[in-house]
């Protein structure tokens, strides 16, 4: 698309909006995540000479000319600007996350970045915000590095999970490069590599002291427990990884308080996700955190938000031309887009979907915000936690219904008049064309 954009001298500006068509059916709302990588990559984005020499060979570039290898790429970068919802805001189907206005082959250049890095993290931070949600108030750990689908997945899931309330994560990286708070237990296989279960966790606490962490069902939990016990072990915490979770959190709180351990914790793991846990917590279990891998970093209910990036305007002659398509289920809005979101005692009640440059609705609040221009961004990062406390704030003023795990409502995201205008004449004036 690049190469015959440059071909054919076709480098007008355009805006392309990247968005949500349509949210699962389980979820009532979506956290926009991802938008600080989307400012990294486009900063940093240049081609060197082993890729533009990779590009130059491919058969499905024999037809570019040879100055777009020789003269385009060598000094490419990415000069336009970016509007976008802050992270950790809530979001809905149809409303614009990001907007690119650039040439027409820069913007088309960065799609699938794009929409890769917004949609996963944003499918992530959405499914651990409902997992913090059943918690009610229980921490929750990210364990998902180890079935995350590569190693950038497992640490950026890990920051966007941390973005939608989880406590902390595993995953090392992510807290190196953002901060975020880690923590680990052990795993069964430093019991099983020790003769007896009293050595492996003599051993733990020795070196870890009150901090530790036992894992307890690697043979028999309730035995382990009454080992822990009999020994005078004091770790920080026990961490039940299989079996009846409300049973076992039962019987290990009573053993452990009978022997005076009234202050060491109690951790459940093991295939959780928000309906697991909101089952437990409703069950009254004994459960005092929560450990969570495969449910948030492949968020096997909702594995993909069905995202798109699509041209909705460009410059023709000097005129912005609003521009759309039509085919069946697929349907684009023209024209650059603002959303204000309007209140009502304090709860988010209905958002307004419009053009840019229409008046502000009575008591709308604009959401899409400039936050790169020619290239640059305008203003630090937000840290790690102001995007975590927005998150959280944010969703808390979403309706009971919108928040509910199961069957939630559907939120209501309004046309304005001028957004609604314009797609009629746009459409009439395409069907006139072909």
């Amino acid at each position: 698309m690049a190469a015959g954009y440059y071909a054919f001298e076709r480098t007008e500006p355009a805006c392309f909006e990247l968005w949500i068509r349509e949210l699962p059916i389980s979820r009532g709302y979506a956290i926009a995540a991802g938008l600080d990588q989307v400012l990294d990559h486009l900063e940093g984005l240049h081609f060197d000479k082993d890729e533009i020499n990779y590009l130059r060979q491919l058969p499905a570039l024999a037809s570019a000319p040879a100055a777009f290898f020789d003269e385009y790429l060598p000094k490419f970068r990415f000069e336009g600007e970016v509007w976008a919802i802050p992270e950790g805001e809530p979001v809905f189907g149809m409303e614009p996350l990001l907007q690119v206005i650039a040439c027409l082959p820069e913007a088309q250049l960065v799609e699938t970045a794009l929409l890769s890095t917004v949609l996963f993290q944003s499918m992530v931070a959405t499914k651990a915000r409902r997992i913090v949600q059943a918690a009610e108030g229980r921490p929750v750990m990210e364990f998902g590095a180890r079935r995350a689908h590569g190693g950038e997945a497992g640490k950026l899931g890990a920051r966007a999970a941390f973005i939608g309330g989880c406590s902390g994560t595993s995953q090392l990286e992510c807290g190196m490069e953002f901060g975020v708070p880690v923590s680990g237990t052990m795993a069964h296989s430093w019991v099983m590599t020790h003769e007896t279960e009293r050595d492996a966790f003599h051993r733990y606490t020795e070196l870890y002291g009150g901090t530790s962490v036992l894992l307890v069902d690697s043979y028999d939990t309730l035995s382990a427990l009454r080992m822990i016990v009999s020994e005078q072990l004091s770790p920080s915490a026990i961490r039940l990884d299989s079996g009846d979770l409300v049973q076992l959190s039962r019987e290990s709180r009573r053993i452990l308080d009978a022997g005076g351990q009234q202050k060491v914790k109690i951790i459940a793991s093991g295939d959780l996700d928000e309906y697991r846990i909101s089952d437990l917590v409703a069950a009254g279990a004994p459960i005092d955190a929560f450990g969570v891998g495969s449910a948030l970093s492949t968020c096997p209910d909702a594995s993909s938000l069905p995202g798109v990036y699509k041209l909705v305007e460009i410059v023709r002659n000097g005129r912005r031309v609003p521009t759309a398509k039509y085919s069946p289920q697929k349907v684009t809005l023209p024209g650059r887009k603002q959303v204000w979101r309007n209140y009502r005692d304090d709860i988010v009640a209905y958002d307004v979907l419009g053009l840019a440059d229409e008046p502000t609705p009575d008591g709308g609040v604009p959401l899409l915000e400039c936050v790169m221009k020619q290239g640059r961004r305008l203003k630090a990062s937000d840290s790690i936690r102001t995007v975590q406390e927005r998150s959280r704030r944010s969703v808390e003023r979403l309706s009971a219904g919108v928040r509910t795990l199961r069957g939630p409502d559907r939120f209501d995201v309004r046309l304005s008049p001028g957004l609604t205008k314009l797609t009629r004449t746009v459409h009439h004036q395409i069907t006139k064309r072909t």
